[in-house]
């Protein structure tokens, strides 16, 4: 399930994009083979130059009221969680928010580490101190509230895309049926003028057994019998008909139906 097809990512954007605004985290979204679904949000200068790709990581888990979040730990103390974005039990796609400090940073070993890795440092500790810092209380809270409007978001642009497919099919399976309809009404409206001709031929078969006298007696009743079925398939082509107009009727009515 590629979350492309159904979801929009413009509006994707604009909801993670308000979550950063209101929490300070920041946030990206991926899908299932690691690639960006939208830009990353709220991501600081600190971390964009010297964590942005940082495997040197240690991971726990944080309860939530949904599933568990995966929270994971830089070298550098700061701290990023993912969710994922389920549909139908099927993950297609993970949010990644924080890059934040769940306590105030060290700036002595920040500036040792500056020394480490010859990076100015002053520099080094003036983006430092504009990376947020929240308690992982603050950021289980923030992050539920972005899982749960999410997954919200994608599973009812999901929903909505479904619905949009089968209507789609159920308007062309109902042009099709109705088609077929007015196949089998033209078919059985040969049919019943076929029994006509058959009723009439076996009422001239019977004037003609009759002229042939005792000859004919054994033709009149074989015309007789021809004239009954002939009369019954009128009957019963009568219903035919009856039946589709209510099954033509029907269909037309769902086809009509509006929200």
């Amino acid at each position: 399930m590629n979350i492309r097809n159904f979801v929009d990512v413009a509006v994707l954007q604009e909801i993670q994009n308000d979550f950063s605004t209101a929490t300070g985290l920041a946030a990206v979204a991926v899908d299932t083979e690691g690639n960006y679904l939208t830009k990353g949000s709220n991501f600081t200068e600190f971390c964009m130059k010297y964590t942005p790709e940082d495997s040197n990581v240690s991971k726990h888990s944080m309860k939530s009221d949904m599933k568990e979040i995966n929270a994971y730990f830089s070298h550098t103390g700061l701290m990023r969680v993912s969710v994922d974005i389920v549909v139908e039990d099927e993950k297609v796609g993970t949010i990644i928010a924080g890059q934040v400090f769940t306590e105030k940073p060290n700036e002595d070993k920040f500036r040792a580490m500056a020394r480490d890795i010859g990076v100015n440092e002053e520099d080094y500790i003036k983006l430092l101190n504009k990376i947020p810092v929240c308690s992982e209380k603050v950021i289980r809270a923030a992050t539920d509230t972005l899982k749960t409007t999410i997954n919200q978001f994608v599973n009812l642009a999901y929903i909505k895309k479904l619905n949009t497919k089968k209507i789609d099919i159920f308007d062309s399976e109902l042009k099709i049926s109705l088609e077929n309809i007015e196949k089998i009404q033209a078919m059985t409206k040969d049919l019943q003028q076929v029994a006509t001709m058959e009723k009439i031929l076996a009422l001239n078969a019977s004037v003609e057994a009759a002229h042939a006298g005792v000859a004919g007696v054994g033709f009149s009743v074989v015309a007789e019998e021809i004239g009954n079925v002939s009369q019954k398939s009128a009957l019963a082509y009568q219903e035919i008909f009856k039946l589709v107009d209510v099954v033509k009727d029907s269909i037309q009515k769902m086809g009509n139906v509006e929200v």
